[in-house]
């Protein structure tokens, strides 16, 4: 009996400058693409990060009142280890983002702000792909973020955009989709993955309230594995994988 065929990732495209990841969560990026993203600022490409919310319900034994800043704090700690210094927070609630017109115009605006070429964003569809069920605020963020790339471009959606100063941007060239179960591209890790890893230990106290392991091992264990893993795909080298839309 043959083995079935793997289907290679193919490269992500270089040919930009600005990118903007717009997800639900601080940690959302760490879990899925940091050491992408750390390898991108290294070659000089300008990375800023929009967060949906603060992440104010994430720790259970924390008031959101407290866990709130807290994970702010860890959330810029963690951008700046992989060159990221733009952090900027829409402050939609954490756990009941509605996907609607209010999320895609807070992050049309955004894109006009940033006008980025690539969009980065987390899984927006219902499962991590067989019976592992996704997040309600990630599918609407993911999924409000794919429909604002072309609202950004369209003086006619949220023409109050106009009026605050934001121009149309139609210049975003892909949207490029973290934790798909579809992949489609990946990013070689290996330059980025050291840098991957501290990032993700910056949200030590979320680390904390997640798992009895200790911290270092769990995250080192956590995205190497996945890295290796879709490494399979992608000539043998660690990677993160992204799916990727054209525009």
């Amino acid at each position: 009996m043959t083995e079935p065929t793997i289907t290679q990732l193919q490269p992500m495209p270089d040919d930009w400058q600005r990118a903007l990841a717009v997800v639900a969560h601080p940690d959302d990026l760490e879990y899925g693409c940091s050491a992408a993203i750390a390898t991108w600022t290294d070659a000089g490409r300008e990375v800023a990060y929009v967060l949906a919310t603060r992440g104010e319900a994430g720790i259970d034994t924390l008031e959101p009142a407290s866990c709130g800043p807290l994970r702010e704090r860890e959330q810029r700690a963690s951008a700046a280890v992989v060159g990221v210094s733009v952090v900027e927070f829409l402050d939609h609630k954490d756990g009941v983002i509605e996907y609607g017109t209010a999320l895609r115009r807070d992050i049309a605006a955004a894109i006009r702000r940033h006008r980025p070429e690539l969009l980065i964003t987390l899984n927006h569809r219902d499962t991590w792909g067989g019976v592992a069920w996704n997040t309600p605020d990630h599918v609407a963020v993911g999924r409000a973020t794919l429909d604002a790339a072309g609202d950004a471009g369209n003086r006619w959606i949220f023409p109050e955009l106009v009026e605050q100063g934001l121009e149309p941007w139609n210049g975003v060239r892909w949207v490029a989709v973290a934790g798909s179960s579809s992949p489609t591209h990946a990013v070689d890790a290996t330059p980025g993955l050291e840098r991957g890893v501290r990032s993700l230990l910056e949200h030590r106290a979320y680390i904390k309230a997640l798992t009895d392991e200790d911290p270092e091992t769990y995250v080192r264990g956590f995205l190497t594995g996945f890295a290796e893993e879709t490494g399979k795909r992608f000539g043998g080298r660690p990677a993160v994988a992204f799916e990727l839309f054209g525009r």
